[in-house]
């Protein structure tokens, strides 16, 4: 308990949640996607998803809402409010 409290307070919360979705990105979202995923990243709720794969852009682009919602039911916790496609 005094480690969460710990993290929820820190700065490195964010990039601890970063390491947690990228172990279970491929689980979440196929194989293929997450091969061609480049860098994720969170930013104040906010996920980042770099690739550059014009295709896949436009695919994920489609599936704002449904990442968000795996993610934070993968966390436990509403961790992510939005999903930016870089």
């Amino acid at each position: 308990d005094a480690l969460k409290q710990f993290l929820d307070k820190s700065k490195l919360k964010n990039g601890i949640r970063s390491v947690q979705i990228e172990s279970i990105w491929e689980m979440l979202m196929g194989k293929t996607i997450a091969r061609y995923t480049e860098k994720i990243e969170i930013v104040n709720q906010t996920l980042f998803i770099q690739t550059s794969v014009g295709p896949l852009k436009n695919e994920l682009v489609y599936q704002k809402e449904k990442i968000i919602e795996r993610i934070n039911e993968a966390l436990g916790e509403k961790a992510i409010k939005e999903v930016i496609i870089r």
